[in-house]
C-alpha cells in the first residue's frame, strides 16, 4: 500500500462526517501483502507444503499404475486370440508377413504370453499398490488442510489484533472524517470476507500448482508429444484469467466499497429512527437505501459474473484438448508407439490437467473478492496514527489541577484557521465555564486539554508541566469527562458506574450513585443495579442515562473534570440536584463546563465567551451581564419569546422580556420593546 485513501472534503472538526473515497489498489502487491500474514507460522507452512507434495505425488502415480493394470487386462485378452503354441515373435512375424503392419506394430509394443489370459495375480498385487497410494496420499492431504486451517486462523487472530489495535491508535481526526459503518465494515466485514477467501483458496492454489507440475512430468515421461498438445491450456488459461481479473478487480473493489457506503446508511438510518420518523423522511430514507442497494447489486452482479465466466471457458478448453488426445493417443497406440494404458493413463492426466487450472480460474472471483477486502483493510493499517508520547514522559503532581494555555494556536485544516494566540488560566478549584455560538470552538478546547488533538503551537500545562511531555494515559487518568451524547455498554448498572474506576467497591459504587442521584430510581427497577442495559440502553430514559454517566465520573475521582452540556438531558429539577452534586465534586477539582443554557453557569468561578476560535469575553456572571457585551447578548437572547408573524402584514413581531440587572450596577434594567421586521 503506497498510502491512505483520498478523503472527501476536509473534517469539519469534532462530528464531521465524510465518507472516504477507496483507492484501487494492483492486485499483485495486496495478494503479496495478503500472503505476508502468514510469514509467523512459516515453518508450519514448510511441513505443510511437505504434506501437500507427498499427497499430490503418490495421487499422481495413481494412473499410471492403474494404466499398467490395463496393460496387464488388454494383453491377457489379446493373448487368447492368439495360437497359444506360437511365440509372441512368430504372431508378430505372422502378422507382417499378411500385411496387417498396424496389428504387428501395435501387439510388438505389448508384454504378452500368447493362451496364458489374464495374469489376476499380477493385476491384484496393482490395485493393492493403487489402493494403499490413494489411502496415504488422503492422508497427507487431510493433514496438510488441517494445518493450514490453523495457519489461517491464526493469520486472522493476528489481522483482528492489528485491526483493534489500530483502530486504538488512530487520531480523533481518522473518526471525524469516516462514517462508522464503513468503518465498521471493514473491521467486520472485510476481515471476515478475507479469513474466507484464505480458508477457501490457500490450499486450493498449493494443490493445483503442485497437480499441475506433478502431472505435467508424468505426461512428458509417458509421451512428450503428447503432454505438448496439453500444454496449449495454460497460455489460454493465463490470457483468459489476466483479462478477466482486470475487469473484476475494479467491480469488486466497488462491491466492498458499496457494502461499507450501505452499511454506513443502515446504521446511521436505524440509530436515529426515531428522528426520521419525527420528520416524515421515511420514503427519502427508502429511496437512498434503494439507491444504494442498487449500487451494490449492480456492483456485486457484474464482480460474479464476469469472474464466472472463467470457470466455463476453462472447462471448454479442457474438452478440446480432450478430443485431441483422444485422437493424437490412439493413432500412436495403432503404431507401437505407446501402450493403450499409457493413453488411458494419459487421459486421466488431461483430466487432472485441466482441473486443477479450472478451480484456479474458478477461485479468480474468490481471490479478487478477498484483495479487494484485503485493501481496505490495509489501507486502515496505513493510515497515520497519532504521534507517540514523549520518550521519556514527564508526569506531573498527583494532585495537579491548575491548566493554563500560553499563546496556544489550533486548526482542523490548514486553510481554516480556529484559535488563534489563546491565554488562559484555570486555577485549582475553580469552575471555568465556556459559552459561545456553535462553531466557537468550545469543544476544541476540550479536545486539546485531553489531547484528542495537539496544539500547533504554543503551550497547554498541567502544574507547569507541558501535557505534551506527558503519556496520553497519564493525562486522561487525571481527567473526567461527562458529554451530552451519553455512552453506556451492554450490561448491568453497575458495571457501567463501575467503568470509570475498575476494582471499585461496592459501597464505593453505591456512594457515587447516589451522588448522582442515580440510587433514587435504580431501587425501582425490577434488579437494582443488577438491571441489564440493553443496546443503547433503551431500557432506560435519556436522563436517567445520563445520571450514571455523571455518577461514572463521581467514581473516577478526577483531578480535571470537564462537562459538556452534561445535565442537557434532565428534567429542570435533576438538573438542580446535579449541579448541588457537582459542587461537591468540584472541590479541589478544576471543571471546565461547556453549556448552552447560560442558567446552569450562574455560579461559575469564570466564564469565557467564545468567538471564531477566540476568547472575547471573560470574567464571572454578574460582571460580563454588566458590561453588556457578547454574554449580554446571548444571555439576553435565551428569554425572547418566539417571532409570530403578524397575520395580516406578514410583519415579524419580537417580544424581548426585560432582563434585570444586577443590583448595584446603576441600571434599573433593560427597557421592554416591541419591534417590528
Amino acid at each position: 500500500m503506497s498510502g491512505p485513501s483520498r478523503p472527501g472534503p476536509g473534517p469539519r472538526g469534532p462530528g464531521g462526517n465524510t465518507a472516504p473515497v477507496v483507492k484501487a489498489q494492483n492486485f499483485g502487491p495486496s495478494a503479496k501483502r495478503l500472503l505476508g500474514t502468514l510469514r509467523p507460522d512459516k515453518p508450519r507452512l514448510i511441513v505443510v507444503l511437505i504434506f501437500a507434495v507427498l499427497s499430490v505425488g503418490l495421487s499422481v502415480l495413481g494412473p499410471k499404475l492403474l494404466g499398467e493394470g490395463t496393460n496387464v487386462v488388454f494383453a491377457g485378452f489379446v493373448s487368447l486370440q492368439v495360437p497359444a503354441d506360437a511365440t509372441q515373435e512368430q504372431v508378430v512375424a505372422g502378422l507382417v508377413a499378411s500385411g496387417q503392419q498396424e496389428q504387428a506394430d501395435m501387439l510388438s509394443a505389448m508384454d504378452f504370453t500368447p493362451g496364458a489370459g489374464i495374469d489376476f495375480d499380477k493385476l491384484a498385487g496393482i490395485l493393492v499398490v493403487v489402493l494403499a497410494i490413494y489411502l496415504f496420499s488422503a492422508l497427507f492431504g487431510w493433514l496438510q488442510a488441517r494445518m493450514l486451517n490453523g495457519i489461517v486462523q491464526r493469520a486472522m487472530h493476528r489481522l483482528r489484533l492489528q485491526v483493534e489495535d489500530k483502530v486504538q491508535r488512530l487520531p480523533l481526526s481518522y473518526f471525524d472524517r469516516v462514517q462508522r459503518g464503513d468503518l465498521l465494515s471493514r473491521v467486520t466485514n472485510d476481515v471476515d470476507n478475507i479469513g474466507q477467501t484464505m480458508q477457501q483458496t490457500v490450499s486450493q492454489v498449493v494443490i493445483s500448482l503442485l497437480t499441475v507440475v506433478g502431472v505435467l512430468v508424468m505426461m512428458f515421461i509417458i509421451s512428450p508429444l503428447l503432454a505438448v498438445i496439453a500444454l496449449v491450456t495454460i497460455p489460454l488459461t493465463i490470457v483468459i484469467t489476466v483479462l478477466v481479473a482486470r475487469r473484476s478487480q475494479k467491480l469488486f473493489v466497488a462491491q466492498w466499497k458499496s457494502t461499507g457506503v450501505l452499511n454506513a446508511r443502515v446504521e446511521e438510518t436505524y440509530s436515529g429512527h426515531a428522528i426520521v420518523k419525527v420528520f416524515g423522511h421515511q420514503k427519502e430514507a427508502e429511496a437512498a437505501f434503494r439507491e444504494e442497494n442498487e449500487e451494490l447489486y449492480r456492483a456485486s452482479f457484474g464482480a460474479q459474473f464476469i469472474s464466472g465466466i472463467i470457470m466455463p471457458a476453462m472447462m471448454f478448453i479442457g474438452n478440446l484438448v480432450y478430443v485431441a488426445i483422444a485422437v493424437v493417443g490412439g493413432l500412436q497406440v495403432a503404431a507401437g508407439i505407446i501402450s493403450i494404458g499409457d493413453v488411458q493413463a494419459f487421459i486421466q492426466y488431461s483430466r487432472q490437467f485441466t482441473q486443477p487450472l479450472s478451480q484456479l480460474g474458478s477461485m479468480a472471483n474468490l481471490l479478487q473478492s478477498g484483495v479487494a477486502s484485503a485493501e481496505r483493510v490495509f489501507e486502515l493499517l496505513d493510515e497515520p496514527e497519532q504521534t507517540m508520547d514523549a520518550d521519556p514522559a514527564k508526569t506531573a503532581p498527583a494532585d495537579a489541577s491548575h491548566l493554563e494555555f500560553a499563546n496556544v494556536s489550533f486548526r482542523y485544516s490548514a486553510d481554516k484557521p480556529l484559535i488563534e494566540g489563546l491565554n488562559l488560566k484555570a486555577e485549582p478549584g475553580s469552575t471555568v465555564a465556556i459559552v459561545g455560538p456553535t462553531g466557537a470552538g468550545k469543544t476544541t478546547l476540550v479536545n486539546l486539554i485531553m489531547r484528542f488533538y495537539d496544539a500547533d503551537s504554543g503551550r497547554i500545562s498541567l502544574d507547569g508541566v507541558d501535557i505534551q511531555t506527558m503519556t496520553r494515559d497519564d493525562l486522561r487518568a487525571r481527567t473526567g469527562m461527562v458529554l451530552q451524547d451519553t455512552w453506556l455498554f451492554s450490561g448491568t448498572i453497575r458495571e457501567n458506574i463501575a467503568y470509570g474506576r475498575p476494582g471499585a467497591s461496592e459501597a464505593d459504587i453505591v456512594q457515587a450513585a447516589t451522588a448522582a442521584y442515580v440510587d433514587r430510581f435504580v431501587h425501582a427497577l425490577p434488579d437494582g443495579y443488577d438491571t441489564v442495559l440493553d443496546d443503547d440502553a433503551t431500557n432506560l430514559s435519556v436522563g436517567e442515562r445520563q445520571l450514571i454517566t455523571i455518577a461514572r465520573a463521581f467514581l473516577a475521582d478526577p483531578r480535571i473534570l470537564i462537562l459538556d452540556e452534561a445535565t442537557s438531558s434532565v428534567d429542570t429539577r435533576t438538573e438542580l440536584l446535579i449541579q448541588r452534586a457537582m459542587s461537591r465534586l468540584r472541590a479541589d477539582r478544576t471543571a471546565f463546563v461547556i453549556a448552552h443554557r447560560l442558567s446552569t453557569i450562574r455560579d461559575a468561578d469564570l466564564i469565557l465567551v467564545m468567538e471564531e476560535g477566540a476568547i472575547v469575553e471573560q470574567g464571572s456572571h454578574d460582571q460580563l451581564l454588566r458590561a453588556r457585551g457578547a454574554y449580554w447578548n446571548l444571555y439576553n437572547a435565551q428569554f425572547e419569546a418566539p417571532m409570530e408573524e403578524e397575520p395580516e402584514t406578514g410583519a415579524v413581531a419580537v417580544v424581548t422580556g426585560a432582563i434585570d440587572a444586577p443590583p448595584g450596577d446603576g441600571d434599573d434594567g433593560l427597557n421592554r420593546s416591541a419591534t417590528s421586521m
